[in-house]
């Protein structure tokens, strides 16, 4: 659900937008960053990417991009496995958690939101002083 960070796109952000974009989406419901939908995206198209490769194809940072995974991954939208490289040594792969499965997340995120605001009207009044 969407954290208090204020530069964090909010869920009243995704309401008052009549199209979002599934980036938008994913960035409201999870309180990430613009730039970290982006990243998830990118690794979506170019699973097992490493740091350097993702840096490359997003035109950021190496430090940037490493927090955007740091980000995605407590989350639950990113993995990362170390591979051995044959000289010695590893690097690390990076994954992103299906677009089947980010949706189910985002469904049920979205799901326990709206429960909650449903639940804040109903009891609205019902205290006998609102």
């Amino acid at each position: 659900m969407p954290n208090s960070d204020s530069d964090s796109p909010a869920m009243d952000d995704l309401v008052g937008d009549p199209d979002p974009s599934f980036e938008h989406v994913l960035a409201c419901v999870f309180g990430i960053q613009d730039h970290e939908s982006r990243t998830y995206l990118v690794l979506a198209d170019q699973p097992g990417s490493t740091v350097a490769e993702l840096a490359e194809a997003l035109e950021r940072d190496r430090s940037n991009v490493n927090r955007s995974l740091s980000t995605l991954m407590d989350k639950g939208l990113v993995e990362r496995r170390r591979r051995l490289l044959d000289p010695g040594g590893y690097v690390y792969q990076y994954t992103a958690t299906p677009v089947p499965e980010a949706k189910e997340m985002l469904h049920g995120a979205l799901d326990e939101w709206v429960e909650r605001v449903h639940g804040v009207i109903d009891e609205f009044g019902a205290q006998g002083g609102d």
